[in-house]
């Protein structure tokens, strides 16, 4: 019998904030992988070495977890205004799907360094010493993202002094600015609020009546408050992702916001759709250990904000739950604005299981809308291993 021999794709392993991704120019994707359907989500699946029942991904560039089992396709951006194109698949551990439904924030940080290294920005564009501004389309959400790339002698500046709390080594700091970040989700409408209220009574069977924000910005996330659902908002991984009934309320709780939400018809197709809505739990600040061993005391954060991805509790957060909670807290009223102390606000620390992190919103009000034309936060990027991937010629 006779077996199909290995191929080899060029790609780049890149950690973008807290997350880990291989990083494709869609040029260099085989011809069937050039366009969205079965045969690049599976190329993707077996690169990253899902479905694993084991949990693991030994077999693949996945690290067993929601944010390291990541893709990444560029290319060059036909769209005025805009440098590369941005497509993020969100990789399942377990299961043969790809989603394709939301933005990978961390990873948003990683895309304008591999822009600019890959050859997929206009060389004029890029200044040999001093701060590239790279335009991105986040095609996923149909968003524009700023990047704030740092350059040194004609080469991306990787190294720095810039520490970011779930990252053991420091990096160069980079700059991420997200543009009018409310997510245009299908059946949203576009709106930020698109329930219409600023805190929903959200109805979770074998779990009752929840206060709820559920929010469109960076990516819909439904926030719910710590208290209420048995919690302090100090909880670290083990507290939760050990916890089998604690893991199916949450999705419980995520599956009936998505109805909600109007980003599907029915709880039972949440499980299709595993990106998108988030779901976390806020608090007022507590002193807490975080997940490195460093003490975070109550008056370094205005809140505390616990995040689940992919089913499990996140070991720090995702760029675009940090883009959410920013906006949230911007906006008087809502659960995570309450949490904070309430009152008007343009920038939000936060406490998360591996430290602390500052983001930057500012909302407005126009005819009864609330909206945030931009939210800013820094994070660090930095290539891990370039050349090629392999898999099986039969694969995809």
């Amino acid at each position: 019998m006779s077996h199909a021999p290995q191929i080899k794709i060029p790609a780049t392993y890149m950690r973008g904030g807290t997350s880990k991704g291989v990083f494709f120019r869609l040029q260099d994707l085989p011809a069937a992988a050039q366009v969205p359907g079965l045969a690049r989500d599976a190329l993707l699946l077996r690169v990253i070495g899902s479905p694993d029942p084991y949990g693991k991904q030994i077999d693949g560039m996945g690290g067993g977890t929601s944010s390291t089992s990541k893709a990444v396709i560029l290319s060059a951006s036909d769209k005025p205004g805009h440098d590369v194109d941005y497509l993020f698949g969100q990789v399942s551990i377990d299961a043969a799907f790809v989603d394709w439904s939301g933005n990978c924030g961390n990873l948003s940080s990683a895309v304008g360094s591999f822009a600019v290294s890959a050859g997929l920005v206009d060389p004029a564009r890029v200044p040999r010493d001093g701060i590239a501004t790279v335009r991105i389309w986040q095609a996923n959400i149909g968003k524009t993202i700023i990047a704030h790339v740092p350059m040194t002698d004609g080469q991306v500046q990787e190294t720095g002094d810039f520490e970011l709390d779930g990252v053991t080594f420091p990096a160069a700091e980079v700059q991420i600015e997200f543009l009018d970040p409310a997510a245009d989700e299908e059946g949203a409408g576009g709106a930020m609020f698109p329930t219409g209220r600023l805190v929903d009574d959200l109805e979770v069977p074998g779990v009752g009546t929840l206060k709820a924000t559920m929010i469109n910005a960076g990516i819909p996330i439904v926030f719910v408050n710590a208290d209420a659902i048995g919690y302090s908002g100090t909880e670290l991984q083990e507290a939760i992702n050990g916890d089998a009934r604690a893991l199916a309320m949450f999705e419980t709780i995520r599956a009936h916001a998505a109805v909600r939400m109007g980003l599907i018809a029915h709880v039972d197709e949440a499980v299709r759709r595993q990106h998108t809505p988030k779901v976390a739990f806020v608090a007022p600040p507590a002193d807490y250990v975080a997940s490195s061993g460093k003490q975070v005391a109550a008056g370094d954060v205005d809140l505390l904000v616990r995040a689940l991805s992919m089913g499990k509790l996140h070991h720090a957060m995702m760029g675009t739950a940090a883009v959410a909670i920013g906006t949230a807290a911007a906006v008087p009223g809502t659960l995570v604005n309450l949490a904070a102390g309430g009152g008007s606000r343009n920038a939000v620390r936060f406490g998360h299981p591996s430290g602390t992190l500052r983001v930057g919103a500012e909302a407005t009000q126009e005819n009864g809308e609330w909206s945030v034309k931009k939210a800013i936060m820094s994070r660090s990027a930095r290539v891990l291993m370039e050349g090629f991937v392999r898999v099986p010629g039969d694969a995809f």
